[in-house]
Order: C-alpha cells, then structure tokens, then sequence
C-alpha cells in the first residue's frame, strides 16, 4: 500500500515521494520511542561544517539515501556528506536534504523535522544543485510533533497532509495553504541581538514597541531552534523569520544552508503566498556556489518581508 496517495503526485515524482513519506514513517516511530529507541541525541561525530551530529541524524540520511535507491533519483546531496552521492547513472532527479532538521531538540521532546529539495539532474552531481532555487520542481518537509505532517509543493500551491498512523498514510488535508497576511508573532535568537546590523536591530526594536509604534499592534516573539518547527507556525498563523548574518565569526552570511534548507522552504512559503530573501533579494532568484554555502534568512507574511528588505535600504 502506498503511504500517499499516487493521484495526488506528478506521475514521475510518485517512487520518490512514495520512499519520502515510507522513510518518515519508519523514522516517526523511532522519533516517537524516545530513549527507548537508544540514545538518539548522543553526539557520534561532526559532519562537513563542523556542527555535532547526533545519532538520530546518521540514522535518518542512512534511511532516506537507501530508501531513494531505485526510485529515479541520480544524485543525492544531505547535509550530512560532505559530497553528492550518486545512488542511480539512469536517474532523471536529483534530491537534497536535511534528514534531520534541529537535531538539537531530540532529547527534548520538540518538534524536529525531514526537509527535502527536487531538481531535474543535470551533467553532473554539483551542478544539478548550484543553480537558481526557482528551478527546483518540489519541495516539502516533514514535522516529526504531536502529529507527523508533510507540507509539499509541485510548483501550485503548497499542499499539505497528515500522517494516519493507524493506515500508515499520509491524508491530504489542506490542497491549498494560505499564509496569512497580518503578522502578529516575529522569530529570531534574541541571544545574538548585540551582534545584529543595524536593519535587523531596526526591525525588532519596531516589532518590540508593539502599539506604541509604527506597527501599532502588539507582537509576539517566539524562538523554536528548528526550522521545520518555525516554518509550519508561520505557515500556518502567518509571522515572520529571521536567521540573519551577523557579526560573528563564521555568521557573515548567516547560518542556515541554501541548498538543504534555505531554498525549499522559500520555494514552500512562496508557493502559500509568503515572501522569502536573504534579508533583501528573493531566495528564488539567487544560486547557490557551493554545495554547503550558507544564507541569511528572512520569510513570512509578505507585508512584513518587504519592511525588513526597506530597513536595508
């Protein structure tokens, strides 16, 4: 039995988004034992930027890079290997992933999540990823929470589904997301504010004064430390997302990578109405030169995008 249902798919996308969602399921129900399942937070090691993986982080690229053999997939790029790896000569895709987005939540019991990118393959490995993010053809990633989601796009709309884990299948619930216009919450890590530049600082000074400045509402700060996490709130309740660069060693182009995370999910927000840059030019426009190059962040409701881009000048 598929784990979604195929006439929800482009016909050619089906094997590959059919092992997606098979993996995720399988990896939901090692997520959901917890210290049962083994000591999923233990750091075993650091991958090619030097972040910590965690046990559960090998685990999740081992599973979706097998599950992706045989599925149409050429070339297979995860945060976690340093190069791209070719999984079939006669492929006509090319995927890339985070297996295992905010890995620093594990042993917390906080929503973590998959989040994945689709390209048609080019000559070559590296080069079907450094290219522009508009030609990415899917996108979506999947919230390991209180309940296991699937937010996707083809490129109309962002669709998005609900794990039924007693049928252990993924059941559309929503064809078509809106992300809604007014913001009333704003995210950013308040604990880098003294390294921010002026615009950023601007901005979250603005938000902070609420109804007693140019915003005249009160806003909401919230802070998660998973992208997935971050992105189905605002997805789903409208806001905006900050990751940018800063001030500090390493951070001048911000932290978030282009090709694993920054990219599907501007593809994802843009695809239900929100507006995603790098602070100031649209990620969809921009092509990423390496395959762990790193990108200033900004997405959400449209309106509060565009102030951010204007603070810059």
């Amino acid at each position: 039995m598929p784990a979604i249902d195929p006439a929800l798919i482009p016909n050619a996308l089906r094997p590959i988004i059919d092992a997606l969602c098979a993996t995720s399921i399988d990896l939901s129900r090692v997520i959901a034992r917890g210290p049962l399942a083994g000591k999923l937070g233990a750091g075993v090691g650091e991958n090619s930027d030097g972040d910590q993986q965690k046990a559960l982080d090998v685990m999740a690229d081992e599973m979706f890079e097998a599950a992706l053999r045989g599925t149409g997939v050429r070339y297979y790029a995860s945060e976690e290997q340093e190069d791209v790896v070719t999984l079939d000569d006669d492929g006509g895709y090319a995927l890339a992933t985070d297996p295992l987005d905010g890995s620093s939540n594990i042993d917390v019991n906080v929503t973590i999540g998959t989040i994945f990118s689709i390209f048609e393959a080019a000559d070559n490995g590296e080069a079907s990823f450094l290219r522009k993010s508009s030609d990415q053809i899917a996108a979506g990633y999947i919230a390991y929470g209180p309940q296991t989601l699937l937010a996707m796009t083809f490129g109309d709309g962002t669709q998005l589904y609900v794990l039924d884990p007693e049928r252990s299948e993924f059941v559309l619930v929503e064809a078509r997301m809106t992300l809604p216009e007014a913001a009333k919450e704003f995210s950013i890590n308040a604990s880098n504010r003294r390294h921010w530049t002026p615009p950023i600082l601007a901005y979250v000074e603005e938000c902070e004064r609420g109804r007693d400045g140019a915003k005249g509402k009160d806003m909401n700060f919230r802070w998660v430390g998973s992208l997935v996490a971050e992105t189905h709130r605002i997805l789903t309740r409208g806001g905006t997302f900050l990751y940018p660069a800063d001030a500090r060693p390493n951070y001048e182009n911000g932290r978030l990578r282009m090709v694993y995370e920054v990219g599907p999910m501007a593809f994802l927000v843009e695809q239900a109405g929100g507006k995603a840059t790098d602070g100031v030019d649209p990620i969809l426009s921009l092509t990423a030169e390496a395959l762990h190059e790193r990108r200033p962040f900004v997405f959400g409701s449209a309106e509060e995008v565009e102030r951010i881009a204007a603070l810059h000048g």
